[in-house]
């Protein structure tokens, strides 16, 4: 039976970076599912992002990387695939040999968004209890609201940034059924865009705390809903998403897992992602991008090797003594990984993305800072700092963290962004979101495959913030507009 069903699914699903044509038609000869289980099995196939790490190229465009040039003939191929985005070329996605299929984020967000719209669309067409389709419902639409607020990041500007309206900036088309079409989607409005994430994210919450609870890792429930609004609310930044930001990061603290004390860890070939040894781990997904060869920029490599894109000396160098973040997110006893360590190298099932309860205490304490920006609560104060200082205790060596105090608002909030950028770094595109929130610049030394060296700048709130859309999906739909650049 599941064989036939993906031959079903496969007929109605296409294979493009466009949304023209979304979904095929189906013979009618073909099986259909028919029960929660097989629409369960196709969930798993085609809406979950496994075997995947689409966006792993944002951190060539932030801090966390440099260059080391192409000194090895074997790495030249990934020294060539990353220089357009290292080097913050407009021109980056414009096709060639220079950008990968397999990391086009465009094309991969939306194959997963059709799965998605599929078993939204189908489940009242098949058998099961009400809680097992309320379960898979819940699942699909924040999965959807997951994959539409990555595209936002990445191909849209902060929706609060300086000179831009939301009711008027580019969103991204919102595809939001697998009904058959022939019109080419346009850009939706930026605020349209933001809105249906909130509306997905929301729906599933009640959904997801009443008809299920995830019996491991690598299923979404309603503590992963928690933590993913956190971030909405934060990313949008009104006075108001930021008292909801706190309201949901608190409701995942509350009701989520206990934060993993990186000492644990220490000498073991665990890390941060491996759920067996991690407490914090509240949904995990990927392939071992962190060690896979065949990653079109990235390679592990051992100490004395040198690979043209490496973890940034900068980044290596800002974690402070007895801060373990340094060993063991960027080292195992056996390699140090090329952009990280945070999935251990033995893990038995891999997934090296996903949603850690680190992430909600750091989202509660920056809106609690910038709650306290303007509104002059101390108590706001107090209790951001309280989250950072808690976090920041599991990272350090037992008993030698020493909490921090600080009362000027300001430095308390650049004290959080920094304290992001140690956590979280290497994760999801979080540093290059947040360059982009707070318009930050960066600037590259790049090295050619002759070893001349360049200098090239991301000028703060470049129009480059929103990434332009690959040339294969404005190729197929004459109606999408290319962000300026």
């Amino acid at each position: 039976m599941k064989n036939n069903l993906y031959v079903w699914l496969w007929g109605i699903l296409f294979i493009c970076s466009s949304c023209h044509d979304f979904f095929k038609e189906s013979s009618q000869d073909e099986i259909k599912p028919s029960t929660v289980e097989d629409l369960r099995s196709v969930m798993y196939k085609e809406a979950y992002p496994y075997q995947f790490a689409s966006d792993s190229y944002l951190m060539l465009l932030t801090d966390e990387i440099q260059c080391n040039g192409s000194l090895n003939e074997m790495y030249a191929t990934k020294h060539e695939n990353g220089t357009p985005v290292f080097t913050f070329n407009p021109m980056m996605f414009d096709g060639g040999e220079s950008f990968p299929d397999d990391v086009n984020s465009w094309k991969v967000y939306y194959e997963k968004i059709m799965g998605c719209n599929v078993i939204i669309d189908y489940i009242p067409e098949v058998s099961g209890t009400e809680q097992e389709k309320n379960a898979l419902l819940g699942q699909a639409i924040l999965l959807r609201g997951f994959y539409y607020l990555k595209l936002a990041m990445i191909y849209c500007q902060a929706y609060n940034a300086e000179g831009v309206d939301p009711k008027t900036a580019l969103g991204v088309p919102l595809i939001l059924t697998m009904d058959l079409t022939d019109d080419y989607p346009e850009r939706s409005s930026l605020e349209t865009l933001y809105g249906q994430v909130e509306e997905d994210l929301l729906t599933v919450t009640s959904l997801l705390e009443e008809n299920y609870e995830p019996d491991n890792v690598y299923r979404v429930g309603n503590i992963a809903a928690y933590v993913l609004l956190s971030r909405f609310y934060l990313f949008r930044g009104s006075d108001e998403d930021l008292d909801k930001a706190i309201q949901y990061a608190q409701m995942a603290i509350e009701q989520g897992p206990m934060l993993t004390r990186l000492s644990m860890l220490v000498g073991t070939d665990k890390s941060i992602y491996d759920s067996d040894a991690s407490s914090e781990v509240v949904w995990c997904y990927g392939g071992k991008s962190f060690y896979n060869s065949s990653s079109p920029y990235f390679f592990t490599q051992s100490y004395q090797e040198i690979v043209p894109w490496d973890v940034s000396s900068q980044l290596l160098g800002a974690y402070g003594t007895n801060d373990l973040r340094d060993d063991v997110y960027f080292s195992t006893d056996f390699v140090r990984g090329t952009y990280g360590s945070k999935i251990g190298y033995n893990s038995s099932y891999g997934g090296d993305h996903g949603i850690r309860m680190a992430e909600a205490y750091l989202n509660r304490a920056e809106a609690l800072t910038r709650r306290f920006m303007t509104k002059g609560d101390e108590n706001d104060r107090v209790q951001a700092l309280n989250d950072l200082n808690t976090l920041r205790e599991t990272r350090y060596v037992a008993g030698t963290y020493v909490d921090e105090e600080i009362t000027n608002a300001q430095d308390l909030l650049d004290f959080c962004v920094n304290e992001r950028r140690l956590e979280l770094c290497m994760e999801e595109g979080f540093r290059w979101f947040d360059i982009k929130r707070f318009g930050l610049s960066v600037t590259h030394r790049y090295i050619d495959s002759e070893g001349t060296e360049r200098e090239y700048v991301l000028e703060s709130n470049s129009l480059l913030y929103a990434l332009p859309i690959p040339y294969d999906a404005m190729e197929r739909n004459y109606k999408l507009k290319q962000n300026p650049r």
